[in-house]
């Protein structure tokens, strides 16, 4: 027998003590009650062979597992050892409860439309042969109980047969489910690392180049006219390349960006400003509370928001002052930047918002987007104010639920004069 579940192993063994301790009733009953005459050595061969064809059917016909159709193999064995118990219950009554596990063994194995007729047709086999064995007059009980039995067998085999099939369907329909959400779950997880690639490239790679570009083509303008200030924007262009070198073999080590690595979020923002802050631009850095030492990935979200938001300020907003101010509050802690450039209509579409702390950057696309996804990843959220003329104003807040330190108001949200 081929059976790997321990239920089905556990009712396979139930069903063969069963069968082989109701043989043996049989057979010894038959010993004391029916033996005699020229049949008894053939009796006793068949009750032999009825055993050895049952054993050999369990090893070598096994039954189909619930819900399969039954193989030809065990469709024989099924026959010929019904074949051989009738046979046997002609010639000794004493065999007639040994139908019980060939009930169980056709209700088990075959569909309803076979087995039903086949457990009717044992029923009345039993039935007639407790007629031909009663002595005296006939009892109500070997007409009626059979069919009784019989019946609830039947009906409680059919139905648990159509339940486990109804069972398959939906456990197929669950794992297809969960197959499908893995895969879903897989395309998605691609499509997120896709999208931190992009923003992390964008936030190092990219803004550095960028800057090395208008360093250089500066450079070039002045290089005939003014060497000292040609050397001093190669100096700041190599200087870039130093930090962005760091950078870049950080990202692809997965880290926090290079400032976090020797400062605290506070520390981290001034350096950027102070990087910043360059001929044409004056960049300040402001801090109301201290926020001590932030989760990993808020300093970093808050860190690359203000990264990109002041590559935008240089490079779109025509600004010449711009501000980073760092607010901790007892339930939050917001980074923002403002400048004093010519702003924008953040109502406009796209194509229009090319100015300002959060221009549409058109060659690159991935300014507000990206700082957008930072904030949203960290929890918080990202707003944007301005107006043409008045300058801009990006302010990402990361509510957090508690920080240590003090608790003052929050500054009010106006473009640098």
């Amino acid at each position: 027998m081929h059976h790997t579940d321990p239920d089905e192993r556990w009712l396979a063994t139930t069903v063969d003590v069963a069968f082989f301790l109701l043989l043996g009733s049989s057979f010894a009953r038959f010993l004391t009650r029916d033996q005699g005459g020229a049949r008894t050595g053939w009796v006793v061969a068949l009750f032999a062979a009825f055993c050895l064809l049952y054993v050999l059917g369990r090893f070598l016909a096994p039954a189909p597992r619930p819900g399969s159709p039954p193989t030809t193999r065990h469709l024989a064995w099924l026959g010929s050892v019904s074949a051989v118990w009738v046979v046997v219950l002609v010639l000794a009554p004493s065999a007639t409860w040994c139908a019980m596990p060939l009930l169980f063994a056709g209700l088990h194995a075959l569909p309803p439309r076979l087995a039903v007729p086949l457990a009717a047709l044992l029923t009345i086999l039993v039935v007639v042969s407790e007629v031909r064995a009663a002595d005296g007059s006939l009892n109500p009980n070997m007409v009626v109980a059979p069919p009784a039995v019989t019946a609830v067998a039947t009906a409680v085999l059919v139905h648990l047969q159509r339940q486990g099939a109804r069972q398959r369907v939906l456990i197929e329909d669950l794992v297809r489910t969960r197959h499908d959400l893995a895969a879903t779950e897989r395309r998605a997880g691609v499509l997120a690392e896709r999208q931190r690639l992009a923003t992390e490239i964008h936030d190092t790679v990219a803004q550095g180049l960028s800057s090395q570009r208008m360093l250089l083509q500066a450079a070039e303008r002045v290089w005939r006219t003014d060497p000292d200030t040609a050397h001093a924007h190669l100096r700041d262009a190599a200087e870039i390349t130093s930090r962005n070198l760091a950078e870049a073999r950080r990202f692809v080590h997965d880290l926090a960006p290079a400032d976090l690595a020797e400062h605290a979020l506070p520390g981290a923002l001034a350096a950027l400003a102070e990087r910043e802050s360059g001929p044409g631009l004056t960049v300040e850095f402001r801090r109301e509370g201290d926020p001590g030492r932030l989760p990993e990935r808020v300093e970093a979200a808050l860190l690359r928001i203000a990264q990109g938001a002041l590559a935008n300020v240089r490079e779109h907003a025509a600004a010449t002052r711009a501000a980073v101010t760092l607010t901790c509050l007892d339930d939050q802690v917001s980074v923002d930047i403002a400048d004093n450039g010519r702003g924008f209509d953040v109502n406009a579409p796209s194509t229009a918002a090319a100015a300002g702390a959060a221009g549409a950057d058109r060659e690159r696309g991935h300014g507000l987007p990206a700082m957008r996804i930072r904030a949203r990843q960290a929890g918080g959220t990202l707003t944007v104010e301005s107006a043409p003329g008045d300058g801009t104003v990006v302010s990402a807040a990361v509510p957090l639920a508690s920080l240590a330190g003090p608790h003052p108001t929050t500054p009010s949200k106006e473009p640098v004069s």
